[in-house]
């Protein structure tokens, strides 16, 4: 039966849902295919949440009619109850008409988008390869590729990856399809793969790492006969395979085409052989080439065949590209090319045209290549063949702006990004924005526009548009590029003269010692020389924006002292525009990280990768102890690569913080201190917690083999406990054992002392790593009880003589390495004390009171500010730990959220609880993370643990530097650090107090 207004309301919904036929959309959702999903309300939001709601839904029915009665639920079950599956599929359908048309004919390759794991989110080359692997002719190569481009437009349509991602995935794409066209080549014709090698360059685009999803595929042949073969027949072999090669990929079959690949970059173009030999390509652009081919060339990559030929025609041809800017006329000759492409447009297109017209992704793409050809001969940073890459080396290296190239690169992302919408919906080669109403839609609100998605659209086009007509008119046409052209090469270079000068302007402290840091870098005519030339002006600048510019220069001449003769270390610094500047602030931020990394020199790599710098996870780092330990020979052995993994490991956690506390000029400065802090301290924790388990495996393994005589425990305490060591902390543990089945107690005490002292003497060893000290004296009775107990002697202790200080101390105890079970059952013991029922008695609240009223007159040093102390002093580190620790041990009972060891966690807990009000919170939080973060910048600086600020008044800038202060404001750091604690110590007083 009907039920009266049911079609209305769904018409209403799928209006709102974003359908434009809402009634063509009702008779889809009522195909048979999708009955059992057809009222999910999840589908329809998603639906709705595409480029296009209508075609999204009929590619869905079209999909699910094409699977058979086995696969359909299979098919609609992963749809409703996986997101991934559902937002990646539904936004390729949304989005493109091809992929929904490829779905139809292939329906089980649906399944390529179910995966989701790091190597799917982010696929290389390899994975790639491995994808069109099973190709053997065009038409299992194009199905293969169709798949491999649906798992790249699927992550591109869900902004998983962004548009110069999507690009070099392209790219690689290409690269591999390439790969695969020359194999079936080569299968079809063994007698001509044998006479000869052949090399692919890929150019244009593809070799850029920056390929459209259809776009013609730029190469260029390189053949050389096989040894014992006849040149002219080894080359009509080459050019033979070439050929194949090509039809492979640009011939139409059953599952359509892939794309053309293009010849006509070669010497002489369409005129000339399609496949030469190195020489005879030496030969022609040594002597006839024109401009525009070495322009082209700045592209050329290597990507199939031969990959020793291809190697050896881009170290050939590379000098020829970067001396191109010498030749005369080169800058005109370049503008002419430009102005002839725009006027070839024809008139009817050029208000449409993406890619040539004024304001274009050509203009961009010719401005910075022209900058690049004419800068680069002397400035290797812009040898990039991407364009957003050599736009930030133009920017980095002040050829342009930074807010114009800024600007540049915002219009050029998005104009790429309009290009590939434009593309993927047919996957067919234009450049021309549509015209038609519906297509305008699909593709404003596949750029993120909803609200009004033609009027957006076409506003943020115009303006991109024109921002990069005016940039590029500025850029393209400054007169002055024909006068640096017609420099010398080594007249752009940075001078000793001009180095000492810049150093007394930027107040180097020592201007002499600078100096010659710079010349024992900067002379000579040595590849190496050259590069430091390119890279020091910018470095100098970073280093004067620290507290200790010299120091940052020294450790940039000794770093590259002991890695410049590595072939990847300048590169990186070159050509990753993060890995220079974030080694400047590494190194000129204090002695502790330049430390780290003068004993690894080799850790800079972290420095350029993006992901260098995020901490590792805990198992991660477990794992990689644990393997280290288990190819050691011995205990030292074993403990010396765990610390190295720890050295390695702070100097990641070191540089992180040091950057993200200085901000870099691409990212600000981090503003949320407490997850700074946090962050560290998660880091160093599970970092020791990490080694103490290598630790315990190496002793053990010695001693005993793979087994203890006794279940062994290691509890962390403190701040190990908390999660909130600091570089310069020891590490506070409990040891406990039980003895297994059958063993001796006293055997199983004694393997326990053991394998606690080997421990200890291997964590310490004189070694160039910094030793980890193993504190247990949070342990019972002290110093005066043993180090280690067992299970049930920790039982009968806390059952009858355990003081209140030492319910406190369990408070942050958390086990950290050994047998898991034995740590759980310790844990389990020791709740009830930490956490008494009905909460701590009034005796027991004054006794805390009065240890800590001790502890404040007795233990701080003689003579120490107590207004400055960060542990010991007011509104300090002790002052907010015991507050919160009274608040646990009162009320943890009763408030599930006060269980946890870490401070920071546990206030917030209080604060959700209703014991502590919001602006206290908050004021005892400030204060807590600032402290932390003073004692982490003290060891930063000074290389050593220090609870107080530094007496030096250039550390003392340092610290003030790592804290966010400008120079020169150190009183007002002090000022501060009194100012927030002081309240803290009021908000103690009452709280702890109760004053």
């Amino acid at each position: 039966m009907t039920v009266p207004g049911r079609r209305s309301s769904t018409f209403i919904r799928l209006l709102r849902s974003g359908f434009t036929d809402p009634t063509a959309a009702s008779r889809l959702l009522e195909a048979d295919a999708l009955a059992a999903v057809r009222t999910d309300p999840v589908l329809l939001d998603a639906l709705g949440a595409t480029a296009d709601p209508d075609l999204a839904l009929l590619g869905l029915v079209r999909l699910a009619e094409a699977q058979t009665p086995e696969d359909l639920p299979l098919l609609l079950d992963t749809l409703v109850a996986a997101k991934p599956l559902r937002d990646r599929l539904l936004g390729v359908l949304g989005a493109s008409e091809a992929l929904a048309d490829h779905l139809a004919r292939h329906p089980r390759d649906w399944q390529a988008l179910v995966t989701y794991e790091a190597a799917d989110l982010h696929p290389g080359l390899a994975e790639f390869e491995a994808g069109l692997a099973d190709a053997h002719d065009p038409v299992t190569l194009r199905v293969a590729y169709r798949r491999c481009l649906l798992s790249i437009a699927a992550r591109d349509v869900c902004a998983t990856i962004d548009v110069a991602q999507t690009a070099a995935e392209l790219a690689d794409l290409a690269t591999a399809t390439l790969r695969a066209a020359l194999r079936i080549a080569s299968a079809a014709a063994p007698q001509d793969a044998a006479a000869c090698r052949l090399a692919v360059i890929a150019m244009g685009k593809c070799g850029g790492n920056e390929l459209n999803y259809v776009s013609d595929v730029d190469v260029i042949f390189v053949g050389e006969a096989a040894p014992g073969t006849d040149e002219g027949k080894g080359i009509q072999a080459a050019t033979r395979l070439a050929s194949h090669l090509m039809r492979i990929c640009s011939e139409t079959t059953v599952e359509g085409t892939i794309w053309p690949v293009d010849a006509n970059l070669r010497p002489e173009g369409r005129n000339g052989p399609l496949v030469r030999t190195l020489a005879s390509h030496l030969a022609y652009y040594q002597r006839w080439a024109k401009t525009w081919e070495f322009q082209a060339l700045l592209k050329a990559r290597a990507v199939a065949g031969d990959p020793e030929l291809g190697a050896q025609y881009i170290e050939a041809i590379t000098p020829l590209v970067w001396q191109a800017a010498e030749r005369e006329n080169f800058v005109a000759d370049v503008q002419k090319m430009r102005r002839r492409v725009v006027d070839n447009i024809p008139a009817s297109q050029i208000d449409r045209e993406l890619k040539l017209g004024p304001g274009g992704l050509r203009d961009v793409e010719f401005a910075v290549q022209l900058l690049q050809l004419v800068h680069g001969r002397s400035d290797t940073t812009l040898r990039s063949g991407t364009t957003l890459d050599a736009l930030h080396a133009l920017a980095a290296g002040g050829y342009v702006g930074r807010a114009d190239a800024a600007q540049l690169h915002d219009a050029y992302r998005f104009l790429r990004t309009m290009e590939h919408r434009i593309q993927l919906y047919r996957l067919r080669r234009t450049h021309l924005v549509p015209e038609d109403e519906a297509d305008l839609r699909r593709l404003g609100r596949s750029m993120g526009l909803r609200t009004e998605p033609v009027a957006g659209l076409n506003k943020a086009w115009r303006r991109h548009a024109s921002v990069v007509r005016r940039l590029h008119e500025k850029l393209f046409y400054r007169p002055l590029l024909d006068a640096v052209a017609q420099l010398a090469p080594g007249e752009t270079r940075l001078s000793p003269a001009a180095a000492g000068q810049r150093l007394e302007a930027l107040g180097y402290a020592d201007p002499a010692s600078a100096l010659r840091h710079l010349e024992a870098l900067a002379s000579g005519v040595s590849r190496k020389a050259a590069i430091q030339r390119t890279l020091l002006p910018v470095l100098l600048g970073w280093f004067a924006d620290s507290a200790d510019p010299d120091a940052g220069l020294l450790g940039f001449r000794k770093v590259s002292d002991a890695l410049g003769k590595t072939p990847w270390y300048l590169r990186l610094l070159r050509d990753e525009g993060a890995a220079a500047e974030n080694l400047a602030r590494v190194l000129s931020a204090g002695r502790l990280a330049p430390d780290l990394l003068m004993r690894a020199p080799e850790a800079v790599a972290l420095l350029g990768d993006p992901e260098g710098l995020q901490p590792r996870t805990p198992e991660a780092l477990e794992q990689e102890v644990m393997a280290a330990v288990g190819r050691a020979e011995s205990g030292e052995a074993a403990v010396a690569a765990a610390r190295g993994v720890r050295r390695r490991e702070l100097f990641r956690t070191a540089a992180a913080d040091i950057i993200a506390s200085y901000g870099t000029e691409e990212n600000p400065a981090e503003k949320d201190c407490g997850a700074l802090v946090d962050r560290v301290g998660d880091a160093v924790s599970e970092l020791t917690a990490a080694t103490v388990a290598g630790a315990l495996r190496a002793a053990v393994r010695d001693h005993w083999g793979e087994t203890l005589p006794t279940r062994f425990a290691v509890i962390g305490v403190g701040r190990f406990g908390g999660h909130e060591l600091g570089y310069g902390s020891d590490a506070d543990v409990l040891f406990v054992h039980d003895p297994r089945e059958g063993v001796d107690e006293q055997e199983a005490a004694k393997a326990a002392q053991t394998v606690i002292a080997e421990m200890r003497r291997l964590l310490q060893l004189p070694t160039a790593d910094p030793p980890l000290l193993i504190d247990a004296d949070l342990r019972p009775e002290g110093r005066s009880g043993p180090l280690v107990r067992t299970l049930a002697s920790y039982a009968a202790y806390y059952r009858r003589w355990s003081l209140t200080w030492e319910s406190q101390a369990l408070l942050r105890a958390e086990p950290v390495a050994g047998d898991a079970d034995l740590g759980r059952t310790f844990i389990d013991l020791i709740d009830p004390l930490r956490y008494p029922v009905e909460g701590l008695g009034e005796d027991a609240v004054r006794e805390i009171r009065r240890l800590k009223a001790r502890m404040e007159a007795e233990r701080l040093p003689r003579g120490a500010d107590p207004t400055l102390h960060t542990k010991l002093g007011r509104g300090g580190l002790s002052d907010v730990e015991w507050t919160v620790q009274l608040l646990q041990m009162r009320h943890a009972w009763a408030e599930p959220g006060l269980r946890t060891t870490r401070t920071r966690q546990a206030l917030a807990a209080a604060h959700a609880a209703g014991l502590i009000p919001t602006e206290e919170a908050q004021i005892l939080d400030e204060a807590w993370v600032l402290a932390t973060r003073v004692r982490n910048a003290v060891m930063l600086v000074r290389g050593r643990a220090g609870d107080t600020f530094p007496a030096d008044a250039r550390e003392l800038a340092a610290v003030g530097r790592y804290l966010g202060y400008p120079e020169g404001r150190v009183g007002e750091m002090l000022d501060d650090y009194r100012r927030i604690t002081r309240r803290a110590r009021a908000v103690v007083d009452d709280l702890f107090y109760g004053a």
